[in-house]
């Protein structure tokens, strides 16, 4: 079977974008050529019928270079600091450029509490399902400035998982995950050569989750283990997953025609999955 072919007709779609995708890495400033790009590919997908969300970071790294930190925050109220200034910028430029293509986005901004709470949990599904019946794009992000490290209960803890668990909240058949490698190695690729790349993921078994090595960039938080874990859930709440290559965004429309590119993870649906089991034991 051709599961490339199969992309194709997706309708529901789920896509996440890292920071290191968003910011010039040598300045840590946006990057506002891959971000145009990224709003009219997303805003020609809603075009052809397709109903898609964006879970975007970027926020605490675009916080930080406006308040003028060199060094990536470590501290919890600087985080959420540098937070709350970049996510009023980083939306401030997605509405004007989807504005460009005269098409609508919205902010959604959640914690763990937003799925763990049954209200909350109900509202967000209502919001995001009424969201995507008007063709409006929502840009979802992790609510940092009260999710913090040391209330773990309401932290997602990176935006991989957050992405995943949106897909399984909206029931989307894809998540697409932009990465800084080019998808799945039995090894990391950047040491070790003999590394081979992973092309479909039918089943994950704990050797491959085994695989997943830390964080590769300055202003990302997750690395393959993260994205590993997203599969878990996304798979198993019915969605095929692709991590790709973020570097040249234009990936995308490569992965929605069916071609060869990045890793592939099959859908894998368990019965009864519910994500309130997922987040309560992980």
């Amino acid at each position: 079977m051709n599961y490339r072919e199969l992309l194709k007709d997706k309708k529901r779609i789920v896509i996440k974008i890292g920071s290191s995708t968003i910011t010039h890495s040598s300045t840590g400033t946006m990057d506002l050529g891959t971000l145009e790009k990224l709003v009219r590919l997303l805003t020609d997908l809603n075009n052809q019928g397709k109903e898609v969300v964006l879970v975007s970071s970027g926020a605490i790294a675009v916080g930080r270079k406006a308040l003028g930190f060199k060094e990536k925050p470590t501290e919890t109220k600087v985080r959420q600091a540098c937070a709350a200034v970049g996510q009023a910028k980083l939306m401030m430029v997605y509405q004007k450029l989807f504005a460009e293509y005269n098409q609508v986005c919205a902010q959604v901004l959640m914690t763990k509490q937003t799925i763990l709470n049954d209200i909350s949990r109900r509202n967000a599904e209502n919001t995001f399902h009424e969201l995507l019946d008007l063709g409006v794009i929502p840009i979802v992000n992790e609510n940092d400035t009260v999710a913090t490290d040391e209330l773990e209960y309401t932290n997602f803890g990176d935006n991989d998982t957050l992405s995943a668990i949106v897909a399984a909240l909206i029931d989307a058949d894809l998540l697409i995950l932009m990465s800084d490698i080019d998808g799945l190695y039995t090894d990391d690729p950047r040491k070790n050569k003999d590394a081979k790349f992973i092309t479909v993921v039918e089943t994950l078994d704990d050797e491959l989750m085994k695989m997943g090595k830390g964080a590769g960039s300055s202003v990302g938080t997750g690395g393959m283990a993260t994205k590993l874990a997203a599969a878990k859930i996304a798979t198993s709440a019915g969605a095929d997953m692709v991590i790709a290559n973020g570097e040249e965004i234009g990936i995308i429309a490569n992965i929605m025609e069916g071609e060869e590119v990045g890793t592939i993870f099959k859908a894998n649906p368990t019965q009864h999955f519910e994500i309130l089991d997922y987040i309560k034991n992980n």
